[in-house]
C-alpha cells in the first residue's frame, strides 16, 4: 500500500480568482507536507472572463503548483467561461478524465461545476470533497442539480465550506447538514504582511500614487456579483471629500480595454473628469501583496454571492483596514479591525474616510488579529477532512494493494 495519499483536484479552468488561489495555497500546502500526492486535471485550458482571455500556462496558479513538482494538466477542452461553450462532453474527454481519475484516492471539485464530469456513467467511484465558496447555490445555472446527483448517488464524502453563510445557504438548498464542513479561509502570512514605512512609500511611487495619498483598493473582477456600479459611485463621492484620495482597481477586466468599465465612468465623472487622475486601473496582479501594503483600505461592495472574500483578509494581514458590506461572512471576518457599511454611496464613501482617519487605531487589532487568518491551520483542516474521506473508504471497500 503505498505511504502517500493521491488526491486529484478538478477545476473548470485556471484564471484570477480568491478560489483558485485559495485552492492553489491548500493544494501546495499538503503537497509539500509529504503526506499526500496532489494532481489537478483542468477542464479547460484557457479561460475567457470579462476582457481577458487566460491560458492555463499563464496563470500565477498554475504556475506555482507546475514549480512544486504537482501534476497539472488540461483535459482538452481549448476555452471555457463563454456562454456559448460546448458543454458535452467527447468520449475522448471523458475517457481522458476517467484515466486520471482512476490513479487518485480521493478527488476535490473546486466548486460544484466539476460535478458534471463527475456524475457521468463510466467516472471512478472515488470519495469526492466539494470545495465550495459562495453563498449563492441557487445562482450557479446547474452545478446545485449536478451536486445534488452527486449526494444523491452517493460519490460525495464532504462538502467543504470556505463560510458559515455557505454552509447555511446550501443546507437550505436541501445539500445534507452532515456533509457540510466549514473551513475558514486562511492565508499566507509570510506573503501578506505589512512593511516599513520607506518600503510603502516605494510602493505607492511604483503605483503611480504620492507618498501621503488616502488609498483605497478594490481587489475583484469585473463581476456584477462585485456591483462595480455601487463601487464607483461611492469613489466619486470619496474622491469628491478627500483631495488627498486615490483609488485603485485590480483584477480582471479592471482596465481601459473593458468598454463596459469605461463607460460607467465616463458616466460617472462625466461632469468631473479631472478626479478620473486619481483613480489606478491596474488589471491583473501578480504581487497583490505589495498592493495592499500601499493601501489604507481594502473596499468591497458587493451584495450578493460572497462567502469569505479572500481580498479582505489578504488586505488585513498587510496593514489595510477592511471596510465591506454586509454580506456572506463579512461581518464577521472585519469584526474588531475594519468596518460594514451600508450599500449606499454616501455611506461607503465615509465608511474608508472614517477607516483612513482611525488607521493607528485599527492597527494594532490587525496585527492582533494574524493567527487567526493563518493558512496553516486551514491546510490542516482539509488535510483531516481528506484523511477522514479516505479512511471512510476504507471502511466501504478492499484496500488497494
Amino acid at each position: 500500500m503505498t505511504s502517500q495519499l493521491r488526491v486529484m483536484s478538478i477545476y473548470e479552468g485556471f484564471f484570477s480568482g480568491g478560489a483558485r488561489a485559495l485552492h492553489t495555497t491548500v493544494v501546495a500546502g499538503l503537497h509539500t507536507a509529504g503526506s499526500h500526492q496532489h494532481s489537478v486535471l483542468s477542464i479547460y485550458g484557457a479561460m475567457r472572463r470579462e476582457t481577458i482571455l487566460q491560458r492555463m500556462e499563464d496563470d500565477a496558479g498554475y504556475r506555482s503548483l507546475s514549480a512544486l513538482g504537482i501534476d497539472v494538466r488540461p483535459l482538452g477542452r481549448r476555452i471555457g467561461g463563454d456562454t456559448a461553450t460546448r458543454k458535452t462532453l467527447t468520449a475522448s474527454e471523458v475517457a481522458t478524465a476517467v484515466t486520471h481519475a482512476q490513479r487518485a484516492d480521493i478527488i476535490l471539485s473546486l466548486k460544484e461545476q466539476p460535478l458534471r464530469l463527475v456524475n457521468l456513467p463510466g467516472f471512478p467511484r472515488k470519495p469526492v470533497i466539494v470545495c465550495l465558496h459562495r453563498s449563492d447555490p441557487q445562482n450557479q445555472g446547474s452545478a446545485l442539480t449536478e451536486f445534488k446527483t452527486a449526494v444523491a448517488d452517493g460519490r460525495i464524502a464532504a462538502a467543504v465550506c470556505c463560510a458559515e453563510s455557505t454552509r447555511s445557504a446550501y443546507e437550505r438548498a436541501g445539500i445534507p447538514a452532515s456533509l457540510l464542513k466549514v473551513i475558514p479561509n486562511g492565508v499566507d502570512l509570510t506573503r501578506f504582511r505589512p512593511v516599513p514605512v520607506r518600503r510603502r512609500a516605494a510602493l505607492r511611487r511604483s503605483l503611480g500614487v504620492p507618498a501621503k495619498a488616502d488609498v483605497v483598493t478594490l481587489a475583484a473582477r469585473y463581476d456584477p456579483m462585485k456591483n462595480i456600479p455601487l463601487f464607483l459611485a461611492s469613489a466619486r463621492r470619496y474622491l469628491e471629500r478627500d483631495p488627498n484620495g486615490h483609488v485603485l482597481m485590480c483584477g480582471a477586466g479592471m482596465s481601459t480595454a473593458n468598454a463596459e468599465l469605461c463607460g460607467l465612468l465616463t458616466e460617472l465623472f462625466d461632469d468631473e473628469p479631472r478626479h478620473l487622475g486619481r483613480l489606478h486601473l491596474l488589471g491583473i496582479r501578480r504581487d497583490m501583496e505589495s498592493v495592499y501594503a500601499a493601501s489604507d483600505v481594502v473596499a468591497l461592495t458587493s451584495t450578493s454571492g460572497e462567502a469569505a472574500p479572500l481580498c479582505l483578509i489578504e488586505g488585513a494581514m498587510c496593514g489595510a483596514v477592511p471596510v465591506s458590506t454586509d454580506i456572506g461572512d463579512t461581518a464577521v471576518i472585519v469584526a474588531g479591525h475594519g468596518l460594514i457599511t451600508a450599500p449606499d454611496p454616501e455611506a461607503i464613501a465615509a465608511g474608508w474616510s472614517e477607516a483612513i482617519a482611525r488607521r493607528d487605531e485599527f492597527a494594532p487589532r490587525l496585527l492582533g488579529s494574524r493567527e487567526r487568518f493563518s493558512h496553516t491551520r486551514m491546510i490542516a483542516s482539509y488535510a483531516s477532512v481528506i484523511d477522514g474521506a479516505h479512511r471512510e473508504m476504507g471502511l466501504r471497500v478492499p484496500q488497494r494493494l
